[in-house]
């Protein structure tokens, strides 16, 4: 499919539905790309650093922190399991990676069973950016690190095994702006540009 240069995208996860309308999946994840000036990464190269490799199946943890998180998190629920370099560094050896690939591979099939929605939003890098505004308010709406949730995680969600506080409290894959306030004015933002997006195929 043709997909925007730069946008935000939100996953569901299965299992996962809104405490007000429990036939709707809560958000799990909101993320965006290029937030730093002159960045070229786009949507679709930063969605694919998440899902993973096909040939061979696999990934690259090191450049998903989605992927770092949930590999994490299945390594906390699983005890079984251990992959001790899981983590560790910001590059590896091929033999370091050929070792982690199982690993690897739970994580994608963990990702795989994910849907996602994104916002087509065109607008230059950087970190005062509209996809900035929307990921950074959007995960402080989501969150509610300090106030009861407004969709509760299930006693079963994998997050609640995450080492990171903020995710087992805010029952999002982020780490970053779950405690923060946000500003109600981005949803007039938003809502422009989904009836924007209305407007064009993809």
């Amino acid at each position: 499919m043709a997909w925007p240069e730069r946008g935000v995208y939100f996953f569901f996860e299965p299992g996962e539905q809104r405490d007000a309308n429990p036939s709707s999946r809560r958000v799990v994840r909101v993320g965006t790309h290029a937030l730093i000036p002159n960045a070229r990464s786009t949507l679709w190269k930063r969605l694919s650093q998440h899902r993973g490799t096909n040939n061979p199946r696999g990934g690259n943890h090191r450049g998903s922190i989605f992927r770092l998180l949930i590999g994490e998190a299945l390594l906390n629920a699983e005890t079984s399991l251990t992959v001790a370099s899981w983590g560790q560094g910001s590059t590896a050896t091929r033999d370091i990676r050929n070792r982690e690939r199982e690993h690897e591979i739970r994580v994608s099939d963990y990702l795989s069973n994910m849907t996602l929605l994104f916002v087509d939003v065109p607008d230059a890098p950087g970190p005062d950016s509209a996809r900035g505004i929307i990921e950074r308010n959007s995960i402080a709406l989501l969150g509610n690190y300090d106030d009861p949730a407004l969709d509760q995680p299930h006693a079963d969600w994998l997050g609640h095994h995450s080492g990171h506080e903020r995710i087992r409290r805010s029952g999002l894959w982020n780490n970053n702006h779950v405690d923060e306030a946000y500003d109600p004015s981005f949803l007039d933002l938003f809502a422009d540009l989904v009836r924007h997006m209305a407007t064009v195929r993809w």
